[in-house]
């Protein structure tokens, strides 16, 4: 009989993008007016998650990487139906960037002892770089599919996963052997609400479990800005292009200029 399978769903806690900042000194994201949310498509990889459990059991874990602040959000997670939540907190891993908070993620779910499958959402609203999952995927020598748009099904006695991913210009079917990484497209499903019943327990009674670096056998100097190999060394702002504003007040010439103007387009 196989053993019951764990998904583990990564998830970030990030501002609105409307809001947020950049600091031109720093040269890093300033969040500190901006007002917080669960990362969107981490969202949509919940909902796969819990979607997976509902049909073949298992357990539903959360790991994220981040402040205290994000703890709250976690445990919404936990209303909506994951079983344990994770946060790795520690004061040494400000300013990481995707090559560091890929490995420190790693190093969580080694920690939890692995997992069958790993959900992750395609990318983070105020990074977008799109590179956590596949760098988990290669710290833990899983297999790995990006904008996953929809898991078609796990076989557990077979270990393999099969999933629908886009491509330019349709999408393909591919089978992947477990465990596996699942790059989790925005918007695939629409995550279910939180339960209430279950928020009350997971605002009230859940203890969550937090990780520092030493937990996860890490020193200060491989994490933060001095680990991180990426740096943000300028910030150019790109202004939208301004329309013309033509105003034409004789009505009698309107229409001929109106004609001059879209002939003279290319």
């Amino acid at each position: 009989m196989s053993p019951e399978p764990v998904y583990i769903v990564t998830m970030k806690v990030v501002p609105k993008t409307e809001e947020i900042r950049f600091d031109p000194v720093t040269k890093t994201v300033d969040r500190s007016k901006a007002t917080n949310e669960i990362n969107p498509a981490d969202k949509n990889a919940l909902e796969e998650a819990l979607k997976l459990k509902d049909k073949y059991g298992g357990k539903v874990i959360v790991l994220s990487m981040g402040p205290p602040f994000f703890e709250p959000f976690l445990r919404t997670a936990l209303a909506m139906g994951a079983d344990d939540a994770i946060l790795i907190s520690d004061k040494a891993l400000a300013g990481s960037d995707a090559y560091v908070t890929s490995m420190v993620l790693a190093k969580g779910i080694q920690k939890i002892g692995g997992a069958t499958l790993v959900l992750c959402g395609e990318e983070s609203s105020d990074g977008s770089t799109g590179q956590v999952p596949p760098g988990i995927a290669t710290w833990l020598g899983y297999s790995l599919a990006t904008f996953v748009s929809k898991i078609i099904s796990l076989d557990l006695e077979n270990k393999k996963v099969v999933v629908r991913r886009t491509i330019k210009g349709g999408y393909e079917d591919i089978d992947l052997p477990l465990p596996a990484v699942l790059a989790i497209e925005l918007g695939i499903n629409t995550p279910r609400f939180p339960d209430f019943r279950r928020k009350r327990w997971a605002e009230k009674e859940y203890k969550m479990t937090i990780w520092n670096i030493h937990d996860l056998g890490l020193k200060p100097e491989e994490v933060g800005l001095t680990g991180s190999p990426s740096r943000v060394k300028t910030l150019i702002e790109l202004k939208p292009p301004e329309r013309m504003r033509k105003i034409i007040t004789d009505p009698d010439q309107a229409v001929e200029e109106i004609i001059k103007i879209i002939k003279s387009i290319k």
